[in-house]
């Protein structure tokens, strides 16, 4: 169906158009810093005006459809042949100078592939990570935290994000991924240029070339790590195809991650109840870590895709090749699924559902529940500093994550290490 039949059929058919393709309707913005301060007030109030479908933008002139209903999700996440998750045709209609179009342009993984592809790059990829040792994963995660907490924890504070958080994920991930040292501060120096905005360009060809080694290395230098299992898969993955696997487990990996265990750490600080029965043992922070999940995901609004051709949902039409998101937080907290005590209860969409559901779950709750509960371990009175105001949301449409997150705690001296770094075999 052209763009003139489509919008000569949404004229005379008698069912909502709630997100034409070529709508000059109002539109919520995601990427503003009112909807990053209070996206569930946002929620709300686009469920009360469109219902499950809600027409909004990704970043300046990017129209697309959130899916706010939670059985809706499971519908499209359910149906990829409808709705795949290959960006090509949408691309080639936003301007290169798109802020968002790095993030969802199109690369050689399963994440943003369909069809034959999408088997076998979601074969390499689950098999790399399934060959995780998690045994070896559990000393690793505690052989990187004890020095970056003996690192403050005699200075009373600290900010957890970039002391903490930020530089254990990176290392986890570089222990998972075999890189080693050199390559690693390689990739840190390319991943804060793009991440500073000062020398994107050059911070990405950084990147680029640091992951290219890492392949490189580890055609000559297998182990058993993710880049060597992805290498060595009968998918046949040539290097490029590695290099972008390699750099998704890096960004996931240290993103939702780094996320994750931040606004769980917060969770813990602010609320009693949490904060209570996490510290006094009545509860495991694996518990939290739902609830976050659960309340707060990470990953707010992703898992895209882009429907082949107009399609009716929800009485609703929803046009060819325009951005349909999945909003996490927002099915999350849908009425219709909702309970009184979230406890056990792990049927949220965080980790996605369907073909592209997260591989790599148990590798997250592992990491983030180490995370938190060396630290809480070692600093029991840990508390939020609130001196200069509650913790600010980052802005942005995807993610939900802190700028930084302060703490203040009685002096303590450091942990005694008992065991060498691990390494896994």
């Amino acid at each position: 169906m052209s763009t003139s039949q489509f919008r000569a059929h949404a004229q005379s058919c008698p069912v909502a158009h709630g997100s034409p393709i070529d709508s000059d309707g109002p539109r919520i913005p995601l990427h503003t810093p009112e909807f990053a301060a209070d996206p569930h007030h946002a929620y709300r109030e686009m469920r009360r005006q469109y219902g499950s479908l809600a027409p909004v933008e990704l970043a300046p002139d990017v129209p697309a459809t959130l899916v706010i209903g939670y059985h809706t999700a499971l519908r499209i996440l359910n149906d990829p042949e409808h709705f795949p998750a290959d960006p090509r045709e949408w691309q080639k209609t936003v301007p290169p100078e798109c802020p968002i179009l790095p993030l969802l342009e199109w690369r050689p993984m399963a994440s943003r592939s369909a069809g034959a592809d999408f088997v076998r790059y979601r074969q390499a990829i689950t098999a790399s990570i399934e060959a995780v040792d998690l045994y070896a994963l559990h000393d690793i995660v505690e052989n990187i935290a004890i020095p970056l907490i003996n690192g403050f924890c005699q200075d009373g504070r600290a900010e957890l994000i970039s002391q903490y958080v930020y530089p254990l994920a990176f290392e986890v991930v570089n222990s998972m991924l075999g890189c080693p040292p050199e390559i690693g501060q390689q990739v840190a120096a390319g991943t804060a240029a793009l991440l500073e905005g000062v020398d994107a360009e050059k911070g990405n060809q950084i990147l680029g070339e640091a992951l290219m080694n890492l392949v490189t290395l580890k055609r000559v230098q297998p182990g058993n790590d993710i880049t060597s299992v992805l290498q060595q898969h009968p998918a046949a993955l040539d290097d490029v195809e590695v290099s972008h696997h390699v750099s998704q487990v890096y960004g996931t990996g240290i993103e939702f991650e780094l996320n994750l265990i931040v606004n769980t750490l917060l969770l813990i600080f602010t609320d009693d109840h949490f904060g209570d029965s996490v510290r006094g043992g009545n509860m495991s922070s694996r518990e939290a870590l739902d609830a976050v999940l659960f309340n707060d995901p990470p990953l707010a609004n992703l898992l895209i895709t882009y429907p082949r051709q107009p399609i009716l949902i929800d009485g609703v039409w929803l046009p060819a090749n325009q951005p349909v998101v999945i909003s996490m937080a927002a099915c999350n907290n849908d009425d219709s699924i909702r309970t009184g005590d979230l406890t056990g209860n792990r049927s949220h969409l965080a980790w996605g559902i369907g073909p592209h559901a997260c591989p790599a779950q148990s590798l997250a709750y592992l990491i983030a529940q180490d995370a938190i509960d060396q630290l809480l371990d070692a600093l029991p009175e840990i508390q939020l500093d609130v001196s200069d105001g509650a913790p600010a949301w980052r802005q942005g449409p995807f993610h939900r994550a802190l700028t930084a997150l302060p703490v203040t705690f009685p002096p303590t001296s450091p942990l005694n290490v008992h065991n060498e770094p691990a390494r896994l075999p």
